[in-house]
């Protein structure tokens, strides 16, 4: 009698407790039928949180390294263009192209302005050529080749490998000498210091090998171990000047930036006479400007994202609404019981309501896990960084439980309604 009663009083209560773990009991009694209830939210989560993974990754690794390896650490560059050219439309492209060519009278300029610098150093820009280097019977083609002043390796924080780095006697006299890339030394010579001294051919010309930059890695896939450095003036002699000529400046440290980019800015509008109410016509940046351009890109995923979650969302709502309907039906009786012996509509609309939001939130909890290692194997499988982040876990946790919540109102509160009389007529 204990035992019946003690059931009895549970059974009409409902307390939450015991709402979880009849519905836990319905959901272990119908695993197939709760999966494939599931499967929309699972998915729709899975998406967010491997999307917003490889996203959140994309952008750290390009804030944490890919800026460093094409501009350098504490550094900012003096250009013709900025950085964030994709961006611009047809007009501001034209403008652009009326630009004047940074020169070397202007590199001057920005160095009398910055005696406080630790390098400032210009580069050959866009178009990059890529040529054939040629040792013996040995051919490694697609090379970039960049014509530098000496400061450019110090801007690019380069470490050598063997040799030594291009010097002020290799710009006056115009040597054909170069500064390789481990991935050339590595695949064309036994060893970095085979490479140094060798001789090898570029574009047809003769050029000795003065040093090897010792192995940055890949990003993204892309090795940066792959160039060759010359001479800006044995460059230009081989392909001409670029349209980009680019300036680079490189600070002790990065509070210095701010302020050392102001009076480069200085320093070019009074070499380029600009008067106070001219636009400048250049450009000066800094890594953040390759950050917010890439940030840009990535918000446009960030747009799609959203709706293409909230269609799964919708989908998988629908589907734990309709499925929550169907067992409002199959367990009409249950309900006209349990009614009859004086469960109120608050303790029926309690139990299905509780059965939803947990089945959502399982959902929401397997979605999360499939996200994780969805991120982990694009990592693992591709140069594409992913990075799980707890805002993406805790929204794709929220929208389980509010699809649970806005989904299994309606069939909670039919339950609800069912009259005792006619649910105990239920067979």
């Amino acid at each position: 009698m204990f035992h019946v009663s003690r059931f009895t009083s549970n059974f009409l209560r409902m307390p939450y407790r015991e709402a979880l773990r009849l519905a836990l009991a319905t959901i272990r009694g119908a695993k197939l039928r709760s999966f494939f209830t599931l499967l929309g939210i699972i998915v729709s989560v899975g998406f967010l949180v491997t999307v917003v993974a490889v996203i959140q990754g994309m952008n750290s690794y390009v804030r944490d390294n890919l800026t460093d390896a094409m501009i350098g650490s504490n550094a900012f560059q003096v250009r013709r263009t900025p950085i964030s050219i994709g961006l611009i439309d047809d007009d501001q492209m034209r403008r652009l192209s009326l630009r004047p060519t940074i020169s070397r009278d202007d590199a001057e300029a920005v160095t009398r302005a910055l005696p406080d610098a630790e390098a400032v150093a210009m580069q050959s820009g866009w178009p990059t050529p890529a040529a054939n280097v040629v040792y013996r019977n040995n051919t490694l083609g697609n090379v970039l080749v960049f014509g530098v002043t000496p400061p450019y390796q110090l801007v690019q924080d380069y470490k050598f490998a063997a040799g030594q780095p291009l010097g002020d006697p290799d710009m006056r006299s115009r040597r054909p000498v170069v500064v390789v890339g481990y991935d050339i030394a590595d695949k064309l010579f036994a060893s970095p210091e085979t490479a140094v001294g060798s001789k090898v051919r570029i574009a047809g010309a003769e050029f000795t090998i003065k040093g090897v930059v010792a192995q940055k890695g890949k990003t993204l896939g892309q090795s940066f171990d792959a160039f060759v450095l010359m001479p800006l003036p044995t460059f230009e002699a081989v392909w001409g000047r670029r349209k980009t000529t680019v300036v680079s400046v490189k600070m002790h440290d990065a509070a210095a930036i701010p302020a050392a980019m102001d009076r480069a800015e200085e320093a070019m509008r009074v070499a380029h006479h600009l008067r106070p109410a001219q636009d400048n016509d250049f450009t000066v940046d800094k890594a953040d400007a390759l950050v917010a351009f890439w940030k840009q890109l990535t918000a446009l995923l960030f747009a799609v994202v959203p709706a293409v979650v909230g269609i799964g969302i919708v989908v998988g709502g629908i589907v734990i609404m309709n499925i929550m309907l169907m067992s409002v039906s199959e367990r009409t009786r249950e309900i006209g019981i349990r009614k009859a012996i004086g469960a109120n509509q608050r303790d029926i609309r309690r139990q299905f309501l509780v059965e939803t939001v947990l089945l959502s939130m399982l959902g929401g909890l397997l979605g999360v896990a499939a996200g994780w290692g969805l991120a982990q194997l694009v990592a693992a499988a591709s140069p594409l960084p992913a990075k799980v982040t707890l805002w993406s876990v805790g929204v794709a946790l929220a929208l389980g439980a509010g699809t649970g919540i806005i989904f299994g109102v309606y069939p909670a509160a039919r339950a609800a309604r069912l009259d005792p009389i006619t649910a105990l007529r239920q067979e």
